[in-house]
């Protein structure tokens, strides 16, 4: 089955995608090129390094990137090399990484909601930016249409 965009628009998917990827930047330490290249990268399901390269070209340039999401633990080897028969590693995104991004999608479809508690790191700072971010979330939770 073929999804037409007026089914997408009647889903209402992107209606407060920027509110909820601001949520998983400010929540997991990510930045905003990360989790996007993440997602992209889980769609592929298996990657090579070059792969990983090819799909940063539209996002800001971080030579970092690379390394941080490793080390941190948004990816994982899947396969590595054995420089005879095996020429290069086969990474894939991680069981943390997959975890943020189904709970992504489960809020985009409004099967879940923003945390909204005391030990939520979004919602409870107290900056102006903060005010308004929480002042979002809460009207998306009163959203009958969402």
């Amino acid at each position: 089955m073929r999804l037409d965009p007026s089914d997408i628009r009647e889903l209402n998917l992107l209606k407060y995608y920027r509110l909820i990827r601001k949520w998983a930047c400010k929540t997991y330490g990510l930045k905003d090129a990360d989790l996007e290249l993440l997602v992209y990268l889980d769609c592929k399901s298996r990657f090579t390094r070059n792969e990983f390269i090819e799909g940063a070209y539209t996002y800001s340039w971080d030579k970092n990137r690379w390394e941080r999401l490793r080390k941190d633990g948004w990816i994982d080897v899947w396969r590595n090399r054995n420089r005879t028969t095996i020429k290069y590693s086969i990474y894939k995104t991680s069981f943390k990484c997959s975890q943020l991004i189904s709970r992504i999608y489960r809020i985009m479809l409004a099967q879940e909601d923003l945390p909204t508690s005391e030990r939520s790191v979004f919602y409870n700072n107290k900056s102006y930016t903060d005010k308004v971010y929480n002042k979002a979330i809460d009207d998306m939770k009163k959203d009958k249409d969402r």
